[in-house]
């Protein structure tokens, strides 16, 4: 099983290692999958391709890889002012979003099962301040998927970068800022050494779902145990990470601080700006693409239901 994240990195990383050695003990050692670093066989980009092909068995990834091949699917990956992780594994599993994800995945010709959940991203590193809507304009950002298009109405430039080209890109100020990762992430590659302030909250990612990959027909051939072990395997990693994402992050956090890295808030008139240009741009793919018009529609529907719950039981 080749994975997306580097398994000695915290988060996404760890939750590869954990998946395996759940799935290995509660088989009583049937499975033993070997882990694969990334971009060993296949692209991480292309992990997909590779299952169904046969070069690869498995893949452990992000949800956002295949969203060029589905675009359903990037509402599990990044959904800006979208879900944050307990409203995402809430629509996951008690919701329509399983099914949504299940045959987005069908059509591909893979078994995509959710084996993880990642939480909050930062908000991003920035050589400049961004006070207001207006400093957007003319900065070289790198953000991907749904946040690109946002940012460029802001009018912003996208740059394109691989995740293991960002911090030299910005160190060297060829770009002028942008996302990285959760916190946790980003202390553990070094971010604080840039000098750079960290902005906050991670509007563009709120949470994110993590994929267990099998070829379609390798999959349907696994006993109906077999298949149960490897979706209760994962539904504990998806737990496993919901309960250690908030400590690890405040640690992270703490962390940054003592580096002397400044935490920075986005204004509440930034992230107006930001909300309402999220919105065009998300209803302009809706309206380009009927089915995930209707699993967007789906989803804010099942999260719009919790909201006055949320509201009234948690404590001011």
């Amino acid at each position: 099983m080749q994975t997306a994240f580097n398994p000695n990195l915290p988060g996404a990383g760890e939750g590869v290692r954990v998946f395996v050695k759940t799935l290995k003990h509660i088989s009583d050692h049937v499975f033993s999958i070997k882990i694969i670093e990334p971009g060993r066989i296949a692209p991480t980009r292309e992990m997909l391709d590779a299952i169904v092909n046969g070069d690869l068995e498995a893949a452990f990834t992000w949800s956002g890889y295949a969203a060029a091949k589905a675009p359903v699917l990037a509402l599990f990956a990044t959904v800006p002012f979208g879900p944050g992780p307990e409203e995402m594994t809430s629509w996951i599993l008690e919701g329509d979003g399983g099914r949504l994800h299940r045959d987005a995945y069908d059509k591909l010709g893979v078994a995509g099962i959710p084996c993880g959940m990642q939480g909050p991203k930062g908000g991003g590193w920035f050589r400049g301040d961004l006070d207001t809507p207006q400093d957007f304009k003319g900065e070289r950002l790198r953000y991907g998927h749904i946040a690109a298009p946002v940012i460029e109405r802001m009018g912003a430039t996208v740059v394109p970068l691989p995740a293991g080209d960002f911090f030299y890109q910005l160190q060297q100020g060829h770009v002028d800022g942008g996302e990285m990762s959760t916190p946790a992430m980003d202390a553990a590659l070094g971010f604080d050494k840039l000098g750079l302030p960290y902005y906050m909250p991670g509007w563009q990612q709120p949470s994110a779902v993590l994929d267990f990959l099998m070829r379609k027909d390798k999959w349907e051939a696994l006993p109906k145990a077999q298949r149960a072990q490897i979706e209760t395997a994962c539904r504990a990693n998806i737990t496993w990470m919901l309960s250690r994402s908030a400590h690890t992050q405040a640690l992270a956090m703490e962390k940054l601080r003592a580096a002397g890295v400044t935490i920075k808030q986005w204004s509440p008139e930034m992230l107006d700006a930001l909300r309402k240009s999220t919105e065009i741009v998300l209803k302009e793919r809706a309206d380009a693409d009927p089915e995930f018009g209707a699993a967007w529609t789906d989803q804010r529907k099942f999260i719009a239901q919790g909201t006055d719950w949320r509201t009234l039981s948690r404590l001011p």
